[in-house]
């Protein structure tokens, strides 16, 4: 005849540790709950693989369930330790920097939590004027993300960075290059648009670019338009539109992840339109502005946005160029616009995670 102990609870010897069956399935233990504790290769050669199984791994310093797909982490012990990009554990105290200025992997070692993740991608190339030496718009910013709280465990994650968009040489029929994409991840934001050259209008983009001679429109944001410093974006970034030209001249300013462009102003010596502000992280442990608009080209040039926007051309100021000027690199800046000479290239992008030591 078949027969069956029941109990309540167990108590060990010295009574410090019982465990009680509770009527609902559950079981409370008083004391500590000493899991299998065995590294990540002694997990993988002999410990068992029931669905349910448990264990503390050692290596990833988290606690670890089998699935139906594998081991997962279900709980991080220690703090996040990762690699990947130029490491810095001194610019910010009390957190590690990861900054990348070229497509690389993320690969955290061990920990789960969450990283504070800023992204910018490439600015757009400024514009040039056509024959007769009209006036170009400024390139667009790059889009700018940035995300306080981005969950991670362990495992590789992508990391590309935005090239600048290529600049124009007056006669050309072509806008100032668009700028690359940067990527964290699943998570993408656009580069900026490429200023347009006289009769054109600017470039759509992250942030879009400027218009130029005689009257035409800015390009359009594809990134989601305002942004405040240090705040948190949306998925796609924050972005800004180019401002349309001023009038038959007077090339508008690209638009930059703060502000849109603004349109040049004349006559007189009221020149070309202004970049749009950029917005300022402390993520490296200093404040930083990034992602500003190219200026417009005319005389004055349109001044560059803050935050590494290019500078227009601005024949007969101090410095006398029909140049732009380039947009500085890794803050995704737009590139300056062109009169007769050569616009500016936009800035490149970067990628900056941080989390805490």
């Amino acid at each position: 005849m078949a027969s069956e102990v029941r109990v309540n609870s167990i108590t060990n010897r010295s009574g410090l540790g019982t465990a009680t069956f509770n009527n609902d399935g559950s079981i409370t233990f008083a004391g500590n709950l000493n899991l299998n504790s065995v590294t990540t290769t002694g997990r993988n050669a002999g410990v068992s693989t029931a669905v349910g199984a448990v264990i503390y791994n050692e290596t990833t310093e988290s606690i670890e369930a089998y699935g139906p797909n594998g081991w997962t982490s279900i709980g991080s012990i220690g703090s996040i330790s990762a690699t990947g990009g130029t490491k810095d554990t001194t610019s910010r105290s009390g957190y590690t920097v990861h900054t990348f200025t070229s497509p690389g992997t993320f690969t955290v070692d061990r920990g789960n939590g969450d990283i504070e993740c800023l992204m910018v991608a490439g600015g757009g190339g400024g514009g040039c004027g056509g024959p007769g030496g009209s006036e170009g718009g400024g390139g667009g910013a790059g889009a700018l993300y940035y995300n306080g709280a981005f969950p991670v465990s362990p495992g590789n994650y992508t990391v590309v960075v935005g090239g600048g968009g290529s600049p124009v040489t007056n006669p050309s029929s072509n806008p100032g290059g668009v700028g690359s994409d940067s990527t964290f991840s699943n998570t993408t934001v656009a580069g900026g648009g490429g200023g347009c050259r006289a009769g054109d209008s600017g470039q759509p983009g992250g942030s879009g670019g400027g218009g130029g001679h005689p009257s035409t429109p800015g390009g359009a944001a594809t990134a989601d338009p305002g942004g405040s410093n240090g705040s948190n974006s949306p998925n796609n970034g924050w972005g800004n539109a180019g401002a349309p030209a001023g009038g038959a001249s007077r090339g508008g300013g690209g638009g930059g992840a703060g502000t849109a462009g603004s349109s040049g102003t004349g006559p007189g010596t009221n020149g070309g339109g202004p970049g749009g502000n950029g917005l300022t992280y402390s993520i490296t442990g200093s404040p930083v502005t990034r992602a500003g608009g190219g200026g417009g080209a005319y005389a004055p040039g349109g001044g560059p946005g803050p935050g590494g926007g290019g500078a227009g051309a601005n024949p007969g100021g101090t410095p006398n160029t029909n140049n732009g000027t380039s947009g500085t690199a890794n803050t995704g800046g737009g590139g300056g616009a062109a009169i007769i000479g050569t616009s500016g290239a936009g800035g490149s992008g970067i990628v900056i995670i941080a989390y805490q030591t």
